[in-house]
């Protein structure tokens, strides 16, 4: 029989630090038009038009990639052709809209569900992020609608003051401190609150690098780091045909800008719906599958908790600390008096380790695929100034148990198989976890239950036949599928159904 519980934390939201200091960068009024002896900055900001440009917007085509979600712990990240990017920054009154209509694009060697395009639709406004976007699983056609997006703050607003316009203007409102280059130009560097921007003008006063750092859960104080080249006049304004991003050490957007238009209308009106939004709550409730194992879900990530003899299991840690302390906390309120001494990882995806480090700190193991450890121990040893975890603070040592092909926890009762999902083109590191004794199998990514009333898509999923080949590879008596996204457990019918068993290999 199944128990239902319910349990929910109020996390760090969205008085951002960032947003402390727009007001100090937005009062730059007016910008001496006079280049001085030996000041790069002011140089700049006449050659940008800085003094008269109070917003800004620019289009082009080229290619984005998906941060965290490389396909193997050492590769890039995957990428998307772009058709259409465009952005528009007002200045005067921090906020920025961006559009982007982009495609996967198809890796040789590696399966992929079919390409679907994708027009992501994000803004930003002093303190508050937001998509417009339809309501996840809702059928096609379904109106847009605003969804507040508290983590993505920092980042958007970064985005507007890393244009080579946007950066000048930040600098000369925070005390920049200039240092010259040698065959002309200078780096150029300040703080806007905790978060710290250095750029390089060069010999002919344009911009063509700027760096920044943001605080991400994997990876800490994450560098972002813009190059600016082939600058050209478009309409009167200096600006750079090409613009690449990296994020993490890989490009997330190599741009070819094809238009731009100064002082557009950039009224970037704030949602009611935004504006008067509570601050988002982590929600853990619980269902017991079985006796001593419980499904935890909350949003759009689950996790599974399992009673074994003299402590307790948690698969997968995902998106973030906050995510993670609350299961934790459900963990031992359904378990109490055992310690969490293991946390199994399905794979590196960010967001299926993002809270990794929390578990780190409580000291439990982490079991993950042997690719896995070597880059868990080089992120976590990068600083973590911006908003420092609770890993930060113990500094204890990370402890991991790695397999290949399967990890077996032994437990008289409850006993835990990992097994790698082997040829998956989702993931090289990729794992699945089953209890033979219960018959219960649980995975991320590979299969996704469809919510209730959503469309069928056109397509068979390769990762969800993928997975059903692995069950019978394996010879898995499977009876649910504790799914660690979509809307709860199903039954492995479910996933025969949603492949069609037939189009499985024999």
């Amino acid at each position: 029989m199944s128990t239902k519980n319910s349990f929910s934390l109020n996390p760090y939201f969205v008085v951002r630090r960032l947003a402390l200091a727009v007001a100090a960068i937005s009062a730059v009024a007016v910008i001496s038009a006079c280049s001085r002896d030996g000041d790069a900055l002011h140089a700049s900001a006449k050659t940008l038009s800085v003094t008269e440009l109070k917003s800004i917007e620019f289009s082009g085509s080229g290619h984005w990639y998906q941060f965290g979600q490389a396909p193997s712990p050492t590769s890039a990240w995957p990428q998307f052709d772009v058709s259409n990017y465009t952005a528009t920054i007002n200045y005067e009154n921090p906020a920025a809209h961006v559009q982007i209509t982009r495609l996967q694009t198809i890796e040789a060697g590696r399966v992929r569900p079919a390409p679907v395009e994708q027009k992501p639709d994000q803004y930003v406004s002093g303190a508050l992020a937001w998509n417009l976007a339809p309501p996840a699983g809702a059928p096609a056609g379904t109106a847009p609608t605003a969804q507040i997006q508290p983590a993505a703050v920092d980042e958007r607003i970064t985005e507007i003051w890393t244009t080579p316009q946007g950066f000048i203007k930040a600098a000369l409102a925070n005390n920049a401190t200039q240092k010259s280059i040698e065959g002309g130009g200078a780096t150029i560097e300040f703080n806007v609150g905790k978060i710290h921007y250095e750029g390089s003008v060069n010999a002919k006063n344009k911009i063509d690098q700027v760096k920044t750092w943001i605080d991400t859960p994997v990876l800490g104080d994450t560098l972002i780091e813009y190059t600016y080249s082939d600058y050209k006049d478009f309409g009167g304004v200096s600006f750079p045909a090409h613009i690449l991003r990296k994020q993490g050490g890989y490009p997330v957007l190599d741009l070819n800008v094809a238009a731009v238009k100064a002082n557009v209308g950039a009224d970037i009106p704030v949602p009611a719906e935004i504006s008067q939004a509570e601050a988002p709550k982590v929600v853990v409730a619980s269902e017991e599958l079985a006796p001593g194992v419980f499904y935890l879900r909350g949003g759009t990530h689950h996790s599974l908790v399992i009673d074994q003899q003299d402590h307790i299991v948690v698969v997968e840690a995902p998106l973030n600390e906050e995510r993670s302390a609350a299961v934790i906390a459900k963990a031992k309120e359904l378990i109490p008096g055992k310690p969490i001494t293991y946390l199994i990882n399905t794979h590196q995806h960010f967001d299926h380790s993002g809270g990794l480090r929390t578990y780190v700190d409580e000291g439990a193991t982490i079991v993950t695929h042997e690719l896995n450890k070597p880059y868990y121990e080089k992120i976590w040893a990068a600083p973590r100034t911006i908003n420092p975890d609770r890993l930060a603070a113990s500094k204890r040592p990370a402890k991991f148990e790695t397999f290949t092909d399967k990890y077996v926890l032994k437990d008289a009762a409850r006993p835990i198989e990992v097994h790698q999902i082997a040829g998956s083109g989702h993931d090289d590191a990729f794992a699945l976890v089953y209890l033979p004794a219960q018959k219960i199998l649980s995975e991320a990514d590979a299969y996704t239950p469809l919510a209730a009333n959503a469309p069928r898509p056109a397509s068979v999923n390769p990762y969800s036949v993928n997975l059903y080949d692995n069950i019978r590879r394996l010879k898995l008596d499977v009876n649910q599928i504790a799914a660690l996204h979509g809307p709860g457990v199903v039954k492995l019918a479910d996933l025969q159904e949603a492949i069609g068993e037939k189009t499985a290999s024999n």
